[in-house]
């Protein structure tokens, strides 16, 4: 059957004017309401696609590393951070967690191989390899499509030795595309310190049994004879031109006696600095060195500067 004329006319303008009515509906609808991630929860919550909290296990070189997804709500795709805990890990920072999920961000929190129950032996080389196996995980199409999250934007947000491993792990990889460091423990530090005996005995208080405990497969040497081994390879100070490039931001605590400012952070500012790293910020926060006053200080510092260099 043939429409005429008249009657197509009158189909377009009807179109026409249902196009317009949804642009007017649209134009004068009210703006999603917005709340501080830091300290609100989502004031609407997406009932088809809500957040969540996934275990899985992350491969390394052959072993299984126990890891967490924390998986914002909606449909994305979000970006990745991957939070990376110190040696041994103590403080794991989920409050961080939390926060950046509520932000928008999906997060991967793993144990390195040997500790915490991870499969594997630890070593702080392996740990460095493990970063390498998580940001291949994230970057899956299984990993995509279960979280919906966006590969192309993945920053590393790590704390202590994990954050020595966020910026040497980076300085590796220029597709990493943010590094945080957060009480970052320049290694190599710590391995020159292990080369002279006078400082070996003091470091080995700090890297015995209350530290290692949670860590498997690390004789009561290995911590420090690797440090030692690799003091020029772990300096963070050399690798200050390799992250020139990218945005990084490095977190102090003023009253930090584990690494403290003066040896651990502001000697890597200068560099980064020097290297004309034009995007590298640097904050000291009045805290300890797991910002234990500074909580949510820390969590708008890190969300706030991911939000604005990373996304």
């Amino acid at each position: 059957m043939r429409r005429s004329r008249t009657g197509v006319r009158a189909a377009a303008a009807a179109a026409v004017a249902a196009a317009a009515a949804l642009l007017l509906a649209c134009a004068n609808a009210e703006p999603p309401p917005r709340y501080d991630p830091v300290v609100e929860d989502p004031p609407a919550i997406d009932a088809a696609q809500p957040p969540s909290l996934a275990e899985l296990v992350v491969p390394s070189a052959g072993a299984a590393m126990n890891a967490i997804v924390y998986a914002p709500g909606g449909a994305g795709p979000h970006p990745i951070a991957i939070l990376l805990h110190g040696y041994p890990g103590n403080e794991r920072n989920g409050d961080l967690a939390q926060a950046l999920r509520r932000a928008g961000w999906a997060v991967l929190f793993f144990h390195y191989r040997g500790a915490w129950g991870s499969g594997g032996a630890f070593s702080f080389a392996n740990a460095l390899g493990d970063v390498g196996a998580a940001l291949a995980f994230v970057r899956g199409i299984d990993f995509g499509q279960r979280f919906r999250a966006d590969a192309g934007h993945v920053a590393l947000v790590g704390h202590s030795m994990g954050g020595f491993l966020a910026l040497a792990a980076a300085a590796q990889d220029q597709t990493v595309g943010c590094a945080v460091s957060l009480a970052g423990a320049n290694l190599g530090l710590f391995g020159r310190a292990a080369r002279d005996p006078a400082q070996r005995a003091e470091l080995a208080q700090a890297f015995g049994q209350q530290w290692s405990a949670p860590l498997r497969g690390v004789p009561e040497r290995a911590p420090l004879d690797e440090l030692a081994a690799n003091a020029d390879a772990f300096d963070l100070v050399r690798r200050a031109p390799a992250l020139a490039s990218r945005p990084v931001l490095l977190v102090a605590g003023a009253r930090d006696p584990v690494t403290p400012p003066d040896l651990h952070h502001e000697p890597l500012a200068a560099a980064l600095a020097a290297a004309g790293a034009e995007r590298a910020e640097s904050l000291v926060l009045d805290a300890d060195h797991a910002f234990s006053s500074q909580r949510i200080a820390l969590a708008r510092a890190v969300i706030e500067w991911l939000d604005t260099n990373c996304r």
